[in-house]
């Protein structure tokens, strides 16, 4: 159930940390770090797929966790920054044992003499051991900096509510936020 919001007459509801420039470029940031994971993990799962070893339906319910976030923090929900930098360190952890794992895990070890070639996901030749060990490292990169401006975009409190006279609002250039009935009585 909504909570209903009760705004003085000629008042209205505003949120100062929005409009900030900083805020609206570390959203864009996040946002841009998570559609860019998603299409590192899909070319890694469609170029390799042959050699994905249960890890095919969880590459693509994280790729859809990770847009549908991106969605939402798009639209400014700040309570999902923690969870984009959790996903972020459990992918990072993943993707540095693929890209640097011991005892034959690395996509790179893959390319020695007995092991076959990668198929893609549509019954081609899928991409080289070295192009997908490549791509599973430069993941680990992207996924740090989703880590890292994540948390910054946490930390600079989207979520911060003001209850400001309506030309205060006019005057500061925020958008209010739109409460039905109760602030139309103004």
């Amino acid at each position: 159930m909504a909570q209903v919001r009760n705004v003085r007459p000629g008042y209205v509801v505003i949120h100062p940390n929005r409009d900030k420039a900083i805020c609206k470029l570390t959203k864009l940031i996040v946002v841009a770090l998570l559609i860019a994971s998603v299409v590192l993990m899909m070319i890694l799962t469609i170029g390799g797929w042959s050699k994905l070893q249960g890890m095919k339906p969880v590459n693509f319910v994280w790729s859809g966790v990770y847009l549908v976030l991106a969605f939402y923090i798009l639209r400014w929900a700040r309570g999902l920054l923690p969870i984009a930098a959790a996903l972020a360190i459990l992918l990072l952890i993943i993707a540095v044992i693929a890209g640097f794992g011991l005892d034959g895990t690395s996509w790179f070890d893959r390319n020695h003499h007995g092991f076959a070639a990668a198929q893609s996901l549509f019954g081609g030749a899928g991409l080289s051991t070295d192009v997908l060990g490549s791509i599973t490292l430069l993941l680990i990169p992207v996924e740090i900096a989703l880590i890292v401006f994540a948390m910054i975009g946490f930390a600079q409190g989207w979520n911060v509510e003001l209850e400001v006279p309506e030309d205060e609002a006019r005057r500061r250039g925020s958008k209010p936020i739109a409460l039905g009935p109760s602030s139309a009585t103004a």
